[in-house]
């Protein structure tokens, strides 16, 4: 069985890719970002990548939901979803002015980048998910939407799929406290941290063993 992601980048896409590790999957995630030709090697892309891997999430997999669900009857999808208010201001805030030619086929070839085209990406977001939504609307054993930033999880997820619930929390992978935490400063602020636990933890130790 093969498991297609097709909710829009910044839709905790990334999590359920470590979530759809964890239960034994294969996973492939984005691919052919920078490639201008992407809308004329799409289903190339797709017979190349498709036979090696489980599941598929983040880009171009969600633009592709109709071609995958053709060649490929009888498999799973999941759209992810979000606030598109909180979606569009991560967007804006991860990618700025950064264009790419996987963004300019979403959204259009004069709209590369989400600052300054916000209104475009909204759209853009919400038709996406409308009609994911209708198009699979009479096959709901095949489409499970989740909204991993309000907490949807294993309790949604594995039933889907037909796993058991795993004893562990749902990933939660590339948000913004994680890459704050990734940033040279932040990589400063908990190895000061650290050290200073470390200190406070040595100073207990030996008040203990001179109260002994």
């Amino acid at each position: 069985m093969k498991i297609f992601c097709i909710g829009f980048h910044k839709t905790a896409t990334s999590s359920l890719g470590h979530a759809l590790k964890y239960l034994g999957y294969k996973v492939k995630g984005s691919s052919n970002v920078e490639n201008d030709h992407i809308a004329e090697e799409i289903s190339l892309i797709i017979d190349k990548w498709v036979p090696k891997f489980d599941a598929f999430q983040d880009n171009p997999w969600p633009m592709a939901y109709k071609e995958l669900d053709q060649k490929f009857p009888g498999n799973k999808f999941i759209l992810t979803i979000r606030d598109t208010d909180k979606w569009l201001n991560s967007a804006v805030r991860h990618f700025g002015t950064k264009e790419t030619a996987m963004r300019r086929w979403i959204y259009g070839a004069a709209y590369g980048c989400p600052a300054g085209n916000e209104e475009i990406y909204r759209k853009r977001f919400d038709r996406h998910n409308r009609e994911v939504q209708e198009y699979f609307e009479d096959r709901p054993n095949d489409l499970l939407v989740m909204d991993i930033t309000k907490g949807d999880g294993w309790e949604k997820l594995c039933p889907f799929l037909g796993k058991e619930l795993p004893d562990i929390p749902f990933p939660q992978s590339n948000t913004a406290e994680i890459r704050a935490s990734r940033r040279p400063e932040s990589r400063f602020s908990l190895k000061k941290m650290e050290k200073n636990l470390r200190k406070h933890r040595d100073q207990i130790k030996r008040k203990i063993k001179r109260n002994r």
